[in-house]
């Protein structure tokens, strides 16, 4: 059986991700495409649009001085445009360490994805690390 579009569409987005690969990320998006980042720590809150998004992914990367890893583990899709996509996160930043499971609920409109809604496993920890 065939993957999604919607889910292949978000595996894509993974893929380049993981490689650093921003003009992929770009093309994948809405222009005006909005990342929600949970917490209350420098690197939380609304991303909106794609200029925002990309600088937001540079940053951590910046951050984690190129340790950050994600790991997706799984896609789901209700077939109306959202996708949940399920992940791990492994990290280091200023002599600490993360390793957690989160995910992303995608919105995708007119086969771009318009919406990333994060979620983390624990909130006090990610504002721990990214403080």
């Amino acid at each position: 059986m065939a993957e999604h579009p919607h889910a292949a569409l978000v595996r894509k987005g993974y893929e380049a991700f993981t490689r650093g690969d921003m003009d992929t990320l770009r093309g994948l998006m809405t222009a005006d495409c909005t990342h929600h980042v949970p917490g209350s720590h420098p690197l939380s809150g609304d991303f909106k649009g794609q200029d925002a998004v990309i600088d937001m992914y540079g940053r951590l990367f910046e951050e984690t001085g190129g340790t950050m890893q994600v790991d997706m583990r799984s896609l789901l899709v209700d077939g109306r445009g959202h996708v949940v996509a399920v992940h791990r996160f492994k990290a280091d930043r200023k002599g600490r360490h993360i390793d957690e499971n989160g995910c992303i609920i995608f919105r995708v409109v007119g086969e771009k994805i318009s919406d990333l809604d994060e979620c983390v496993e624990d909130i006090d920890k990610g504002n721990e690390f990214w403080a």
